[in-house]
């Protein structure tokens, strides 16, 4: 194992961040759910405001936990030809499974932020935060959602991920800080010595303290 949890892991994380601290152009944005708690601790380091960037994953029919594409806020969608061509994966199946995953994506939406309106990322630094890289789908997917916007930096800040993953995200972002890339890599959650599902609550819990936090931008400025 290399982190006991997730909120220490974001604190190792922040260290390798801190050229970001004190910056009034930065913000953070956490995956959810299990990005939440990492990014949390690595805003409050910074002290730099944390949002939620809600993205799906797009399961392989009966085998769900391989990624054949994902979906972000924003009306994005990336689907990995390659898996979906090997395992012959039907334009309706997709369709079936991404209709699913866009009400999930849109329950989690109104839970996470209610009436609070998604941070102006124009022109800012952002740094996006998960709690690990297996495929990269969801992360792909999360650079492709703050890329419309328009922001000055893409920052991309995990504490572990697979070497392959890191080195093809690495090209499209202008920087990807990764505390370790194992190998073999297996999964994420092997890496940590406790890795429970993060629950809607906990998510709720930690944007709620974060925007109570004095921070040097309001959150939609």
């Amino acid at each position: 194992m290399l982190f006991q949890d997730r909120r220490l892991a974001g604190k190792s994380l922040a260290g390798e961040l801190a050229a970001y601290a004190n910056r009034p152009d930065v913000v953070v944005l956490g995956l959810p759910r299990g990005g939440i708690p990492v990014a949390f601790e690595v805003a409050k380091a910074l002290n730099a405001p944390l949002d939620v960037l809600v993205v799906r994953k797009l399961g392989v029919p009966d085998h769900e936990e391989l990624a054949m594409g994902a979906i972000a806020s924003g009306g994005v969608r990336i689907l990995n030809e390659m898996i979906i061509s090997e395992g012959n994966i039907s334009d309706d199946a997709i369709a079936r499974i991404a209709v699913q995953e866009e009400r999930e994506l849109e329950r989690r939406e109104r839970l996470y932020r209610g009436d609070r309106p998604f941070p102006d990322l124009e022109d800012r630094t952002v740094i996006l935060v998960d709690d690990g890289l297996a495929t990269g789908a969801t992360m792909w997917a999360a650079i492709a959602s703050v890329r419309k916007q328009q922001p000055a930096q893409i920052i991309v800040a995990v504490p572990v991920a697979a070497s392959e993953t890191y080195q093809h995200l690495a090209r499209v972002v202008d920087k990807l800080v990764c505390i370790a890339q194992p190998e073999p890599f297996y999964s994420v959650g092997i890496w940590y010595n406790n890795f429970p599902q993060t629950t809607d609550d906990e998510v709720c819990e930690l944007l709620a303290q974060a925007a109570n936090h004095d921070q040097p931008l309001s959150l939609g400025t």
